[in-house]
């Protein structure tokens, strides 16, 4: 692979996700009063917090998640697996660099998975929302949360690896 064409890739995925950080996810924090959206919500949450965090937003906070947080988070994971994967194979074993590309695809789909469940919740009003549905996002957002810090952590031993080898060489 070129590494042009991965650091376009990489550039991409960095800016949709600095859109998202420094724009899209404040600007949901406001509509909430400052309470954590879904997405940054590592551990979950129960049926009290979803629905306080839905009612708080508002129906205009609602439709702006719906609207321009799950535009940009449709995006994102899978810009984010392609640069995973790709890392991947470049700095692991061909073996160990194809299971942890698999982790970053689960990490892409359990993220695709809690943007479904969260957007059925952002569909209806706060009352309305049961806990099996709170439940099914909030495993989604936590099964994303673990797979892609598992995978993080993983390209960080990589790169610290490539890194002192070539520090050794000099």
């Amino acid at each position: 692979m070129k590494r042009g064409l991965f650091w376009a890739l990489f550039a991409l995925m960095a800016g949709v996700y600095g859109a998202m950080l420094f724009w899209s996810l404040p600007r949901l924090q406001g509509f909430s009063g400052g309470l954590l959206p879904f997405d940054l919500r590592p551990g979950g949450y129960s049926l009290a917090e979803a629905q306080a965090l839905l009612a708080a937003m508002g129906a205009e906070g609602r439709d702006y998640y719906l609207g321009v947080q799950q535009t940009l988070d449709s995006a994102y994971p899978a810009l984010y697996a392609v640069v995973m994967v790709l890392a991947f194979r470049a700095l692991a074993p061909l073996w160990w660099g194809r299971g942890l590309g698999l982790l970053a695809l689960a990490g892409a789909g359990f993220d695709y998975l809690e943007n479904a469940r969260v957007a059925a919740m952002l569909r209806l009003p706060p009352e309305a929302v049961s806990d099996a549905m709170v439940a099914a996002a909030s495993q989604a957002t936590v099964a994303k949360s673990v797979a892609v810090a598992a995978a993080l952590v993983s390209l960080s031993v990589l790169l610290a690896r490539a890194g002192g080898r070539r520090w050794w060489r000099v």
